[in-house]
C-alpha cells in the first residue's frame, strides 16, 4: 500500500473524490484501471506517491516562459504517452527521480517562488492530477501567486483536464501529430490526434487568449526560441496557450497538417512553436527513420509553410538547439 496521504476533500464542483481517481485510474486516455493506491503501476509506471526528477529553475523554454529568472520547473517521473524518441527518456521510463509526498511538493512550489521564478512549470503532470491539485491549492493559500504552466504531451482526458480549471494559467501541449499510423509507431497511441484535439480545446476553454506582462529585458538566449512574431520576445506570457509542435525526421507532411490544424482552429488566439531539437538517443537505434537528426532543409520547409500560412504568433528554434546538452540533469536537485 502507499503512502502517499488522499485528502478526504473534493476538487471545486467535481464530486469525486481523489481516492476514486487514483484506486481505479482512468485520469488519461491508457484507461488502465490501476489500483495505484495499492502499489499497482499504470501504463504511466507510477504507482500513487508523487515520483519527480527535477525542481529548479530552468531556461530554456519559449521566451515568454522563462524569461530573465527562469522558469520554476518540476519534472516529474513517468508518462503516460512514452514516445519511442523521448527527449527525456530517464524520467519517462521512471528510472530517474525519488518519491515526494504532496506537502512537499507545496513547499517546493513555494521555494521556486521565493528563488525568482516567473511561474511553476510541471512538466509530463498527468498521471498525478490529483496529486498536483491538492499541493496547488495548498500553495495557493500559503501565498504563491506566479502563473502556473501545465507542460504535457497533449495525450490527455478531458474530464481530467476540468479538475484543473481555475488552478492552471497557461497551458503548454505539444500536438506531435495528425496521423493515426504515426502516432501508433511512435507512441502505441492511434486515438492520438482525437485526443489531443479534444484535450487542446478544453485547455482553450480554461484559458483563452494570451494575456502578457510587460517585461521587455525577457529575451532570446542563444540557442532558445525566438519569435516568428517579435511580440512574443516583449512578454512574459500571464495567460493563454502555447502549443509546441516537434519536427521529427523524414515527417514534414505530418508537421504541415499540425500547423494547418492549429491554426485553421485557433488562428492568433494561440502561440504555436515550432521545433527542431529532436535528437536521436539511443532507444531509437532499432527505428531506422528516427536515427538521425532533422536537417535544415526540412525544418525551413516546415518554417515556410508557417509562413505561407501567415502564422503570426509564434517561436522557432535558431541555433544549435538539437544537442544533448539541452537535456537536463535529472539528478534530483530541489526534490
Amino acid at each position: 500500500m502507499s503512502d502517499i496521504r488522499i485528502s478526504d476533500s473534493t476538487v471545486r464542483n467535481n464530486p469525486t473524490e481523489f481516492s476514486e481517481l487514483l484506486s481505479d485510474c482512468t485520469l488519461c486516455p491508457r484507461k488502465c484501471h490501476a489500483d495505484r493506491l495499492a502499489g499497482q503501476t499504470g501504463y504511466c509506471g507510477q504507482a500513487a506517491a508523487i515520483k519527480a526528477a527535477r525542481a529548479a529553475l530552468h531556461f530554456w523554454e519559449e521566451p515568454c516562459i522563462s524569461g530573465t529568472r527562469g522558469s520554476g520547473t518540476v519534472f516529474f517521473s513517468g508518462c503516460n504517452l512514452r514516445c519511442v524518441f523521448c527527449q527525456n527518456y530517464n524520467i519517462a521510463n521512471g528510472n530517474a527521480g525519488q518519491v515526494i509526498t504532496p506537502e512537499r511538493l507545496t513547499a517546493i512550489f513555494l521555494e521556486l517562488q521565493a528563488q525568482g521564478a516567473h511561474n511553476i512549470n510541471l512538466v509530463t503532470p498527468t498521471h498525478y492530477i490529483p496529486q498536483i491539485v491538492q499541493a496547488l491549492q495548498n500553495a495557493k493559500k500559503q501565498g504563491l501567486d506566479i502563473p502556473v504552466v501545465y507542460n504535457t504531451s497533449g495525450y490527455e482526458e478531458v474530464s481530467s483536464l476540468r479538475l484543473l480549471d481555475g488552478l492552471v494559467d497557461i497551458y503548454l501541449p505539444d500536438l506531435k501529430y495528425v496521423s493515426p499510423d504515426l502516432s501508433a509507431r511512435y507512441s502505441h497511441a492511434p486515438d492520438y490526434f482525437e485526443k489531443a484535439s479534444a484535450a487542446l480545446a478544453e485547455m482553450f476553454r480554461q484559458v483563452g487568449a494570451p494575456v502578457f506582462a510587460d517585461d521587455s529585458k525577457a529575451g532570446t538566449r542563444t540557442g532558445a526560441k525566438s519569435g516568428i512574431s517579435e511580440s512574443g520576445r516583449e512578454y512574459l506570457l500571464k495567460r493563454g496557450m502555447i502549443v509546441r509542435h516537434l519536427v521529427l525526421p523524414g515527417q514534414t507532411k505530418d508537421s504541415k497538417k499540425v500547423l494547418r490544424y492549429l491554426h485553421e482552429t485557433y488562428g492568433d488566439a494561440i502561440y504555436i512553436s515550432i521545433m527542431n531539437q529532436y535528437t536521436p538517443l539511443p532507444q531509437v537505434t532499432h527505428v531506422s527513420e528516427l536515427n538521425r537528426r532533422v536537417t535544415a532543409e526540412e525544418y525551413d520547409r516546415v518554417l515556410r509553410f508557417a509562413e505561407r500560412l501567415n502564422i503570426q504568433n509564434g517561436f522557432i528554434q535558431e541555433g544549435e538547439a538539437a544537442k544533448d546538452s539541452f537535456i537536463p540533469e535529472f539528478d534530483c536537485r530541489g526534490l
